[in-house]
């Protein structure tokens, strides 16, 4: 037989499935992968249910359905001071992890170099490779994910075409501040290449930090698509809608590669996140502070259980380092330990890293969008797990 796509036919079975299927065979509760409890707003699931059955169900427009890319436009305005023209420089996609793929095949090309900050979800890397360009890996330094300004400067060559920013970041709960994203921006401009930025949880942020899109700095509006995500903003992550804000020049390229890849995304679903959009400042500001201390509560209890809790400020996770329990063993073989011995499951952080041989390998990621006694319950087993270590 001839060889396949040696970008996918080469790619492991990813830690997301191996720990959930560890999860499920010891009955242990998953805080690995990243997905609310909850079933989302009643009144969007509602007409939702009622554009399934009185229609249209037939093919939308390829790049959404005017009430949503009107919806969306408005709230760039309204969360963030954008002025988005609906018609050109918007597009509904099927998830975001479609619209990254829409993104970085429409502006990579072979030769082509694109920056990713680790640690980093993990399909930027496979379609970055699978587009013919390189992945240049610039890596946060731990525990307080600071950027690394020289390291940054370093990776930007005349074969940079794109940065991929994901604000607020997954896995490190990380919010970029003013004058990293000024710094990101100066270098875009001076290379004159694209960024590509992520930003799903653009909602989910804590403790008085304030998320910025890089598009709202000067001279950034026509060189990034900002990507948004009703899966995280509504806790609706099986819909599957995206959508993405772009300057007219790069959505034609990124509009001309959606057509080819999924074309539309269903209309009443989109029908219903238009809605959603259009929520009052109170849903919002709810959806951020029940995050919060959801966060709160997780990160407490995993300290009575002697974790050393790194700090999150956006998104739903949060990393520990499991090092003062007393194990001297990789994060994959102590994610695999608390599954089996605990009955709790994360996610080692060295799975975010495209060189796992120089991530750290001491720090693993749970996922507190969950019920609070759920919570209560991983931590009141992980505490009796690091007691039973301590005697």
């Amino acid at each position: 037989m001839r060889a396949t796509n040696p970008v996918f036919s080469g790619l492991p079975t990813t830690i997301f499935t191996t720990m959930s299927a560890l999860a499920v065979e010891h009955q242990a509760i998953n805080l690995g992968q990243g997905f609310p409890d909850d079933e989302g707003p009643d009144d969007l699931r509602a007409l939702a249910a009622k554009g399934l059955i009185e229609g249209p169900n037939q093919y939308p427009p390829m790049m959404g359905l005017p009430t949503l890319r009107e919806a969306v436009a408005t709230a760039n305005h309204r969360f963030h001071g954008l002025d988005v023209d609906w018609r050109t420089e918007v597009l509904v996609t099927s998830g975001a992890t479609e619209a990254l793929a829409d993104c970085l095949l429409a502006l990579l090309a072979p030769g082509d170099e694109a920056i990713v900050i680790e640690p980093a979800y993990d399909s930027y890397r496979p379609i970055i490779e699978a587009a013919g360009a390189t992945p240049v890996s610039v890596a946060l330094e731990a525990p307080h994910w600071s950027l690394p300004v020289e390291k940054l400067k370093a990776a930007f060559t005349s074969k940079t075409k794109l940065i991929i920013l994901n604000n607020p970041m997954n896995p490190t709960g990380k919010v970029f501040h003013r004058d990293e994203l000024q710094l990101i921006a100066d270098l875009v401009i001076e290379h004159d290449c694209y960024a590509v930025c992520d930003e799903v949880y653009e909602h989910l942020v804590f403790s008085g930090a304030r998320h910025i899109p890089l598009m709202a700095f000067p001279g950034m509006y026509e060189r990034c698509a900002r990507i948004g995500s009703a899966g995280k903003t509504f806790s609706l992550t099986g819909w599957k809608v995206g959508y993405i804000t772009a300057g007219t020049a790069l959505m034609d390229a990124i509009g001309k590669t959606h057509q080819f890849v999924t074309f539309t995304t269903v209309p009443a679903l989109q029908k219903a996140i238009a809605m959603g959009l259009g929520k009052e400042d109170a849903y919002f500001e709810k959806l951020a502070s029940s995050l919060e201390a959801k966060r709160d509560l997780l990160a407490a209890g995993l300290r009575r259980a002697g974790f050393d809790v790194m700090t999150a400020d956006g998104t739903y996770f949060l990393n520990v380092d499991f090092t003062a329990l007393g194990y001297n063993e990789p994060d994959t073989e102590f994610c695999r330990r608390i599954t089996k011995e605990a009955g709790v499951a994360a996610i080692p952080l060295s799975a975010f890293y495209g060189d796992s041989e120089n991530a750290p390998r001491n720090l693993i990621r749970f996922c507190f969008c969950k019920k609070d006694e759920i919570l209560e319950e991983a931590i009141a087993r992980l505490e009796r797990f690091a007691r039973g270590k301590a005697a």
